[in-house]
């Protein structure tokens, strides 16, 4: 193995000069982006023609969506950070609509014929397989699709098991690494976030399994969870607010029907504190997104409780979570997958849980009408829980009247007269 590995090591730039023009490559996602891999490429620019590169959530600064970067490298995604919503917005990058858990299959059927992948990974066992470490999900499938491998092995990228291993005979070529992966810092957990955790926690049983993301809401429900019993995880990514709950035994995965004792998830996104915690921890499984994210997956989990964030809510139910207007803000991600496998599991909840108003204040997120051109991403036959700060509104078997008037009583006391009226003119009769 040591031999294999060793005749494989060159530079970033030497690995990067064999990726062809008119080609895809998909480069690994979020915490997990191959960073020296990925300047090299920006650096070299001018080599390429027609390049795409195809990633979703991508930390660090994204040199190659740079403005000189057009008509040798396009960026490609169906889910839009920080760093490549400019690009998106000047159509210098692609969006296209995509479920996350469908990304491998795309992979696969040739939507997306993956020419090259860029990864970073873990140093090799005594086996010779590299962890993918933080991030499985759409990488690990697009390393078995992909017509040549570039691999950034990391000294910093911590190991952890599940379906989420490369052999070093796998890879083309190897670009060794030591440096440490972006960090998401611990969010502020204000009073509102405190409200909606504690209307949320309200929701979840003894023995439920947690789909939760990131930020100050998910981390503000886990504080409300610590007279729990038996909780779970399985979820498309977890962060640092769940370490507590292991450490104190309200998270022990003991009564989940599938991955039992583990914490399930396809990527991961924290502190350094979480990434040493999952580093050869036996207890964390990660797999493909196309498997943990699958509803037929997520269905299995008898009281899967669902958590997701969005941008608005109309009236009639309907869930505005990425974009605002005809901006595109992020993507449709993970969460229909969820909100599907939960309506399909025997004691399944699906809960968007956010703040009454948005732009400090100013505005309300329960509308009467979605804003134009507002991307529904869940559908109003879809949604099930909406959770504000003040108070709980279950839509699922509601009448548009009973939707409408559910969603008033959870708006900011500021603009329900507004929304008021609007009911008002919809429903003469009530």
């Amino acid at each position: 193995m040591k031999n294999s590995y060793q005749s494989k090591v060159v530079s970033a730039l030497e690995a990067v000069k064999h990726i062809p023009n008119d080609s895809l490559v998909v480069m690994g996602h979020a915490a997990a982006v191959p960073q020296l891999c990925s300047q090299a490429i920006a650096d070299n620019y001018q080599q390429y023609s027609n390049v795409r590169i195809y990633h979703m959530l991508c930390l660090g600064n994204a040199p190659y969506t740079a403005p000189e970067m057009q008509g040798h490298i396009t960026h490609v995604t169906n889910f839009v950070g920080g760093n490549t919503r400019q690009a998106v917005a000047e159509g210098r990058a692609d969006f296209f609509p995509a479920f996350f858990y469908d990304v491998p299959r795309y992979f696969r059927n040739g939507l997306l014929p993956v020419d090259v992948a860029v990864i970073q990974v873990s140093e090799p066992n005594e086996e010779g397989y590299c962890s993918f470490g933080l991030s499985c999900d759409y990488t690990k499938p697009a390393a078995e699709c992909a017509k040549m491998v570039i691999a950034e092995v990391n000294k910093q990228m911590p190991f952890v098991g599940g379906d989420n291993f490369i052999h070093v005979d796998q890879i083309d070529y190897i670009v060794e690494a030591d440096y440490p992966l972006y960090e998401i810092p611990l969010p502020k957990i204000g009073e509102v976030e405190q409200a909606i955790g504690a209307n949320v926690a309200s929701l979840i049983p003894d023995g439920a399994t947690l789909q939760l993301g990131i930020g100050a809401i998910p981390d503000a429900v886990l504080v409300f969870l610590g007279e729990k019993k038996d909780l779970g995880i399985h979820t498309e990514m977890f962060s640092d607010g769940v370490l507590q709950l292991v450490k104190d035994g309200v998270i022990t995965n003991q009564v989940k029907p599938i991955h039992k004792g583990k914490l399930t998830a396809t990527f991961l996104m924290g502190t350094k504190a979480l990434y040493d915690f999952v580093d050869h921890n036996p207890d964390v499984d990660l797999a493909p997104v196309d498997w943990v994210n699958n509803p037929t997956t997520v269905m299995q989990l008898d009281k899967i409780i669902s958590i997701n964030s969005c941008i608005e809510v109309d009236l009639m139910g309907q869930v505005a979570s990425e974009t605002i207007g005809l901006t595109q803000f992020s993507g449709t991600g993970g969460q229909v997958d969820y909100v599907r496998g939960a309506a399909m599991a025997d004691h399944g909840v699906s809960i968007m849980a956010m703040p009454s108003t948005a732009k400090k204040g100013t505005t309300s997120r329960i509308v009467s009408l979605l804003a134009a051109g507002s991307a529904v991403t869940t559908s109003r036959c879809d949604v099930d829980y909406v959770v504000t700060e003040y108070g709980i509104a279950h839509l699922r078997g509601k009448s548009l009247k009973e939707r409408a008037k559910a969603l008033i009583a959870v708006a900011h006391p500021q603009f329900r007269s507004d929304l008021e009226a609007e009911f008002a003119k919809r429903f003469p009769m009530a």
